[in-house]
């Protein structure tokens, strides 16, 4: 896997991040593919729009369909039939998301299914075996994240914690041409434990970093400085991914700080909650003002929903609980926002991110 940076403006970069698949063009959203489908979406659309990279997840492929499955056919990109890249979440956030139902200890966690309630136990070898059996285009390194707030002495121990998975996975971790191994920075909202963990991840060998455990309730504000404080720690030359992250409007900012590549549900999540992205803000096509009008969702977007379709039956869709309806305003979602990081990223190319505004 190799990264070039084509064009900075200030801290922002548009570069290329090479993979097995092709190239990607930074910055990148990936829509989150997490049990081995965007919801809703079919591959063919998320190749139509272009999308090179999509993001699934460690955690909930292992319990289902699991590994015997995936073995037979060989990888996640043949079992799903998807030919681009894949990242793969290895499971430290799912895994804290469980709340009290997990035991965890200084060699991995043991948590109960959330399918069927058997005990499972997953540490960071675990983790490696499994993105290796998806065969990961990008694989990431077992941590585990925190929630917010929480106290500096814990979130230390907890770092340290995650240090020691993090080395353990790289241990794991056999390299490929064409694949990758991202590391995470934790240190919960302490830039002094933020500062600890980037010194203790930059001396390995590492194809790329994450910043992950913000977008947890801390604020936009407080969000913004860790993120600022890590990329300005981080070494230059490899692509930063902020985990989880998010609105648009965040995700220029991240970019001005220094971010290169993006996650989160929340074009595919809104759209199946009746709520869409427009160059005028967001819609939420339930309300009984749209139930006539034949306007288009967004009348400067392109994609085949807004060509075709008007806010009247998309508001019909929804209303009647109809399956399309959340089609459609997913599949317009993604497409809007494919179009903002085309945009942002001609901005750091053309030298006028100043003047956006998403």
């Amino acid at each position: 896997m190799k990264f070039k940076i084509n064009s900075t403006f200030r801290k922002a970069r548009a570069g290329i991040l090479h993979t097995k698949y092709g190239k990607i063009e930074t910055p990148v959203f990936m829509p989150v593919g997490t049990l081995g489908t965007v919801k809703g979406i079919s591959k063919e659309i998320l190749q139509k729009y272009n999308f090179e990279l999509i993001l699934a997840n460690t955690y909930h492929l292992m319990l289902r369909p699991g590994m015997e499955v995936i073995n037979k056919f060989g990888s996640l990109n043949k079992f799903m039939s998807w030919n681009k890249s894949i990242l793969t979440d290895s499971g430290g956030f799912q895994i804290m998301s469980l709340g009290k139902n997990v035991k965890v200890d200084d060699e991995g966690v043991t948590f109960r299914s959330h399918l069927d309630g058997s005990l499972v136990r997953l540490n960071a070898e675990k983790s490696i075996e499994v993105q290796k059996c998806l065969d990961s285009t990008i694989t990431m390194t077992f941590d585990e994240c925190i929630p917010y707030p929480f106290s500096y002495s814990d979130t230390e121990v907890s770092l340290e914690r995650s240090s020691k998975w993090t080395k353990r996975s790289l241990n794991a971790y056999k390299k490929k041409s064409g694949y990758g191994i991202f590391s995470i920075v934790q240190g919960g909202m302490y830039k002094e434990l933020r500062k600890k963990s980037i010194e203790d991840l930059s001396s390995l060998e590492f194809d790329g970093y994450a910043i992950g455990g913000l977008a947890v309730g801390e604020g936009l504000k407080l969000m913004s400085s860790i993120t600022d404080y890590c990329t300005s720690n981080l070494p230059t030359e490899k692509p930063r991914y902020l985990m989880g992250v998010g609105y648009p409007s965040d995700i220029l900012e991240a970019v001005k700080n220094g971010v290169d590549m993006f996650d989160c549900v929340l074009p595919t999540r809104s759209g199946r909650t009746g709520l869409a992205f427009t160059t005028n803000g967001t819609i939420k096509i339930k309300n009984a003002k749209y139930s006539k009008d034949n306007s288009p969702l967004d009348n400067n977007c392109s994609c085949e929903i807004c060509l075709n379709y008007s806010r009247a039956y998309l508001h019909h869709l929804v209303k009647s609980s109809e399956i399309l309806g959340s089609v459609f305003l997913t599949q317009h979602n993604l497409f809007y926002y494919k179009k903002i990081m085309k945009i942002i990223r001609e901005a750091i190319i053309n030298g006028n991110l100043d003047n956006l505004k998403l």
